[in-house]
């Protein structure tokens, strides 16, 4: 659950209603928002109850166990060392959820409802579910950001599936590049839900400057996954070989396209690498690199361009946006001090016939 940074329990409050009891302040970080919850200690058992039956074993962490002389004590009489020793005990438990390997507790949708998660998040757990979900402005944000790493997984897996190529591994890179076109398929369906809740949002009175900050974010995630669908597609049945049998008995040779064959029949002389009237130095990254590997680094630093073309290109939107709603803000000073200026000159005026009619009288 990438939405969820951190969790705290800071503190306990007592309550009289609808008997007494003591409830603890959880405190929930995520990447842009931060909220906080009260649950009381019944809670925390019942969360243990449904975890251990939803994920069939026990939790990362035990929960710390019930005071039986408590009872005997009353209510409010524990001592303030073992309420803080079970404070201290929850937020153990709930943090060891949260940084555990396996992440089959924390996307357990009872864990996510006990620490509030927001219904857009919520949604985003539940595969092949197309229907359009209810964003708040900040989780929408995240989901935004779930989906950008969700879109460097995939470049990560395309890179994969070509260096597994290179190295003759047939198997691994086609498996490589089936689960890039799963992860690439399950983003556009979420790139679709997202727009669906900036429509949402934007009809809920959402500042214009922001709707149109937010639409051109989408835009380029519908970019990203168009260029994806492109490597994976093209990419993949260009390098798919063909295998050949061969009366020697070697298998699995890959046979050169026709017109390959013929070009390098065709060759006067042999290849050299040329990017120019003047051949470029080697350097310490392109000397172990063929002409295939020299094209994957291009490819490589020209979407790392792209990114941080990106990254500018927002950025300055961002400043003109702010540009925009300062200029709107200044006219309406000035409209303010104008009437302000105006009803100035109406009082001195005032003032000025009063002081007259006072002359008169003395």
């Amino acid at each position: 659950m990438t939405a969820i940074q951190a969790v705290y329990v800071r503190g306990h409050e007592e309550r009289p209603d609808p008997k007494p009891h003591i409830v603890y302040r959880i405190e929930i970080q995520a990447h842009v928002r931060s909220w906080q919850m009260w649950r009381r200690y019944s809670e925390f058992v019942e969360l243990h109850t449904e975890l251990t039956k939803s994920t069939g074993s026990s939790s990362p962490a035990p929960l710390p166990p019930k005071n039986s002389l408590a009872i005997l004590r009353g209510p409010f009489r524990d001592s303030s060392s073992m309420t803080e020793e079970r404070r201290a005990g929850l937020e153990t438990y709930l943090r060891a959820i949260i940084s555990a390997k396996d992440d089959k507790w924390r996307e357990c949708y009872a864990f996510r409802d006990f620490l509030g998660v927001p219904v857009g998040r919520l949604g985003t757990m539940a595969e092949g579910s197309t229907s359009s979900k209810q964003f708040s402005s900040s989780s929408w944000l995240d989901e935004h950001l779930e989906l950008q790493a969700k879109i460097r997984d995939i470049r990560a897996d395309i890179n994969k599936r070509d260096a597994l190529s290179d190295r003759g591994d047939v198997s691994a890179s086609h498996t490589a590049n089936v689960q890039a076109k799963k992860k690439l398929a399950e983003t556009l369906s979420r790139v679709r839900t997202l727009k669906q809740g900036l429509q949402e949002l934007g009809m809920a009175a959402m500042a214009q400057g922001e709707l149109q900050r937010r639409t051109d974010m989408v835009a380029r995630l519908q970019d990203d996954c168009e260029k994806l669908g492109k490597m994976v597609t093209v990419t993949r049945q260009a390098s798919r070989p063909t295998a050949a049998p061969s009366s020697q008995g070697f298998t699995n040779v890959a046979i050169a396209p026709e017109s390959d064959r013929a070009a390098l029949l065709s060759l006067s002389k042999p290849v050299t690498r040329v990017f120019g009237a003047k051949k470029p130095q080697e350097t310490e990254v392109t000397r172990p690199l063929d002409d295939q590997g020299l094209v994957q680094l291009q490819n490589t630093q020209m979407e790392q361009q792209d990114g941080q073309l990106a990254t500018l290109t927002h950025i300055l939107q961002r400043q003109r946006h702010l540009g925009e709603a300062i200029g709107a803000e200044l006219a309406v000073h000035n409209e303010l001090l104008d009437e302000l200026n105006n009803d100035v000159e109406l009082v001195g005026g005032k003032l000025s016939s009063a002081k007259k009619q006072l002359n008169r009288l003395g």
